[in-house]
């Protein structure tokens, strides 16, 4: 397995584990201070920002798999794949927003946090390895 393919796979699983547990955070803190209602908007809006972190994941496995073959197909996969996260994202605040009837903050709150979880993990695996 190439060692890219790897270093994304074990940052996926960092990221997922630790999105799960902030939103679950994000969920007791809003359940506590606003009700349970507000606990499920914060967890829904965590929840939004885990499928984006996976689908992410996934397009870049798909485009590094693609790009063995031909780089520039690869950099396409790369560039639908955002274009299809922000439409999900769209999609899931107008589910839970509009569909559902959360609460806006809780929803956003919940899905900052996720990110920032993401882009915390992401930083810290961006850095080189230290030599010997």
């Amino acid at each position: 397995m190439d060692v890219a393919v790897c270093q994304v796979q074990t940052s996926a699983k960092r990221v997922a584990g630790l999105q799960i547990i902030i939103a679950a955070l994000t969920a007791v803190v809003f359940g506590g201070v606003e009700g349970s209602w507000a606990a499920v908007s914060a967890f829904f809006g965590g929840f939004i920002g885990l499928t984006i972190s996976l689908l992410l994941r996934r397009g870049v496995l798909k485009a590094n798999e693609v790009a063995q073959e031909d780089p520039k197909r690869g950099m396409i996969v790369l560039y639908v794949g955002a274009v299809q996260r922000f439409v999900v994202v769209l999609a899931l605040f107008g589910l839970g927003l509009g569909m559902l009837g959360m609460l806006p903050l809780p929803v956003v709150v919940g899905f900052g946090c996720a990110q920032l979880a993401y882009a915390v993990v992401m930083k810290k695996s961006a850095r080189p390895a230290k030599r010997r």
